[in-house]
């Protein structure tokens, strides 16, 4: 791999934090507001709806730090 292609590598890895943090703070946002609903209402169809979005970004999560720990392999 030669100077140029690692540069372009290294940018995407910044990408790819950047982004990992901001869906980070969504999740969290999230969690918090499906914390502070009363325990009826997490029941609810809104907040398994709520809960399942939380999954779906724990997941991604998890895809995108595997994506990281990939791509810091090549740099």
């Amino acid at each position: 791999m030669n100077k140029e292609q690692r540069k372009r590598l290294t940018k995407l890895h910044e990408q790819l934090d950047s982004i990992y943090c901001e869906l980070e703070e969504i999740k969290s946002e999230e969690e918090d507001k499906y914390e502070t609903m009363p325990e009826s209402r997490q029941y609810s169809e809104k907040g398994e709806t709520m809960q399942e979005g939380i999954d779906t970004l724990d997941n991604t999560l998890s895809y995108l730090d595997d994506a990281k720990s990939s791509l810091e392999e090549l740099l």
